[in-house]
């Protein structure tokens, strides 16, 4: 590392790149006089655009706990870069400046927009907590109780910093505010549950979930005040520093009913279903060998689990509105236990599979002539496979996968269609063009269809992390893709990151193409729940140079359309984009080629190919359908206390096992994935095995 004559400094340093690339050497340079962290492919190629770009305002820069070499530059934009110094010498040096260079311009900007000082703060006088009931004065609205008044500033005068008496005055009115709310708290769940005003009536619910949030998100405030006020006493903040989201102060998993318990019949009470989930044996005394799954022995699949429209959630409201009044802004859900009435009836293991649903468009990909035509057609079957995916149009949520839980299909695709395929969707490109396949297979022999077979497997419980891996034999080529479903609390929505990469392979033309997956939210949770993909994927293949970058936009808070979606497909050696994509992922794609044709692509008349699954009857007893069976037949009957129950048994069945895993000091072994790094392989994926073929041939001759 190197400091130049304006204190800039510049260097190698590792960067984590993605799960499949793992770490890379890239040289950064810190430019102090523009708060910016720049890195570039090597320092020959300092002096051309930047590879990327982080504002160091407002960042928290973070040693990591793992090692002695490793840190994060955590941006207020919530990009992230995950770095690695030679030495922890080196390290400290680097965490240092940017400690120090953050601070400047964080406070640069603080001092650019002052806080408004002028507002004054009054609580009003609330009734006492004994009071039998909650009666409001025809004055006593929300601005009296919060009394705000905002005041103009004489010309000239500069805002003075904040003293510690007025943090000691914040603190206080913090308290009244924390005893009223406790108050109109205590109010509401004292009220009767049946009469004129009860305590599950709609609007006191919603206001007890808002007062909750709004005292968490003060407490947050305030918290924050209190670092920038230590920062401005000491003059810098501790190294490391940290603003985190608080943990709830009440438990969720016992709170579903308007603040009580959730009581459970007793053992004896217990269907049997229900006590034969129990004590089903540990997974340790069941094979864990991968088991060979014969495509013949699959049907077509007949099940077609329709989810409800909005009259299950408006029934369980209070539910929502109750669980809301615990959650906080940013709080991870991961070890949230959720309602059973929003669950769809599918494992998340299986809804990966339902993005299989285009095998036509999958096995199309290695027809492609060229490589640029690969790339565009890997682009359109990864458009399409997202509006399969998502079952119905209200968000609900799919089982979360036990650990060792597995999901096998496959699909079955006459040759004469994915031929016609090739010829409908690339070799004409009128704008009236809506692309519509035949699926029948029936009557087909073995020789006219072409195989897809998929695997997936829940391989970690915590963090939850799915492998799953499909293939087609015939063509050589194959998918392998791991995921971290990470989800969080965002007021009036849910948001999910989908944390991990995938890789195709076309072993017939030796290309590898890399891609992640786009960020996922249920939006409206109180009213009718839909769901909304966003934020930005690439799509890369390093032997071509030819990649993909692809934006799903949110819908913007005024006007704007949903499900938007816009990409370009570009040939990075020369940096020309030889494709445009724009639309919805779940309604009409326009693609726009450089010699100026267009194609349109209706999702609502693509025809999806049923998968095939073995009967139950045939299933091992952790395969997904088998496994959650009395779950998915209590949803379908409308029996949410005996689902909940169900599932509530197959949870804690996987919290005992986990005990004695963990009091034993018995690692958990998968069936069908190896970790190989950061990520997870299929154990025998196509590319093994072809090669090994090839390489016995070779022996032979």
């Amino acid at each position: 590392m190197t400091c130049d004559h304006m204190e800039n400094i510049y260097g190698y340093l590792m960067k984590y790149t993605n799960l499949v690339t793992g770490w890379q050497y890239r040289f950064f340079v810190l430019n102090n006089d523009a708060g910016l962290l720049e890195y570039f492919v090597n320092e020959q190629s300092r002096h051309l655009k930047p590879r990327g770009t982080l504002q160091l305002a407002g960042a928290v820069i973070s040693p990591s706990d793992e090692d002695s070499h490793t840190f994060t530059v955590n941006a207020a934009s919530g990009e992230q870069y995950k770095l690695r110094a030679t030495d922890a010498k080196e390290r400290q040096h680097w965490v240092s400046r940017l400690q120090i260079c953050t601070q400047h311009h964080t406070e640069a900007i603080g001092k650019n927009n002052p806080p408004l000082k002028s507002r004054s703060f009054s609580l009003a006088s609330q009734g006492s907590a004994n009071s039998p009931g909650v009666q409001r004065r025809p004055s006593q609205n929300a601005v009296s109780f919060f009394n705000v008044g905002h005041h103009r500033l004489p010309t000239g005068k500069r805002v003075p910093i904040m003293q510690p008496d007025h943090l000691v005055d914040v603190r206080e009115m913090m308290s009244q505010a924390e005893g009223q709310q406790r108050d109109l708290i205590r109010s509401i769940e004292c009220l009767p549950v049946s009469g004129h005003l009860t305590s599950l009536d709609q609007d006191l619910l919603m206001l007890k979930a808002t007062s909750m949030a709004t005292m968490n998100c003060l407490n947050d405030c305030f918290h924050i005040l209190q670092l920038q006020h230590a920062s401005q006493q000491k003059g810098s903040l501790p190294a490391a520093t940290t603003i985190s989201w608080l943990e709830p102060k009440i438990s969720l998993a016992n709170h579903f009913k308007n603040g009580a318990a959730q009581n459970f019949p007793a053992e004896i009470n217990k269907p049997a279903s229900v006590r034969e989930e129990q004590s089903t044996a540990e997974p340790c005394q069941l094979t864990r060998e991968p088991e060979e799954i014969n495509p013949d022995e699959e049907l077509e699949d007949i099940c077609d689990n329709k989810e409800d429209d909005l009259g299950a959630v408006e029934e369980q409201r209070s539910v929502i509105l109750h669980l809301l009044s615990q959650l906080k802004l940013g709080m991870d859900l991961t070890r949230v236990v959720l309602p059973t009435f929003i669950l769809e009836k599918r494992s998340l293991l299986e809804m990966y599979a339902d993005f299989m649903s285009h095998p036509d468009l999958f096995i199309a990909i290695t027809n492609g002539t060229t490589p640029e035509e690969r790339m565009i057609r890997f682009v359109e079957y990864y458009l399409t496979s997202f509006h399969e995916g998502r079952k119905g149009a209200i968000a609900k949520k799919p089982y979360n996968p036990i650990i060792g839980e597995t999901f096998h299909c496959s699909w079955r695709m006459p040759k004469s269609n994915v031929a016609a395929d090739t010829g409908s969707n690339f070799s004409t490109h009128s704008p009236s063009e809506q692309v519509t396949l035949s699926k029948d297979t029936e009557g087909q022999t073995e020789l006219d269809y072409y195989t897809v077979k998929f695997v997936a497997e829940q391989v970690s419980h915590h963090p939850p992390v799915s492998g799953f891996y499909a293939e087609c034999v015939e063509r050589k080529m194959c998918v392998n893709a791991h995921v971290w479903t990470k989800s969080k609390f965002l007021g009036m929505s849910i948001g999910v990151t989908m944390i991990g990469e995938g890789l195709l392979s076309l072993l017939e033309h030796g290309e590898e193409y890399t891609f992640s997956l786009p960020c996922a939210y249920a939006r409206s949770i109180l009213t009718v729940p839909w769901v909304e993909l966003g934020g930005k994927v690439n799509i890369n293949c390093v032997k071509t140079g030819y990649s993909a970058s692809i934006n799903f936009h949110t819908k913007p808070f005024y006007g704007g359309k949903l499900h938007r979606v816009t990409g370009e497909v570009k040939q990075n050696i020369t940096n020309t984009v030889v494709c445009r994509v724009q639309g919805e992922w779940n309604s009409v794609l326009e693609f726009t080629y450089s010699n100026g044709e267009t194609k349109y692509v209706d999702l609502t008349k693509l025809s999806v190919t049923r998968k095939r699954v073995r009967p139950l009857e045939k299933q091992g007893p952790f395969e997904s359908r088998k496994l959650w069976q009395h779950v998915t037949e209590s949803l379908r009957d409308g029996d949410i206390d005996k689902a909940t129950e169900h599932k509530r048994a197959l949870e804690e069945r996987q919290r005992n096992e986990e005990r004695l895993r963990a009091e034993t000091e018995t690692p958990w072994c998968t069936k069908y994935f190896l970790k190989e790094g950061d990520g997870w392989v299929y154990h025998k994926p196509l590319w093994k095995t072809v090669s090994a073929a090839q390489t016995q041939q070779m022996d032979i001759n």
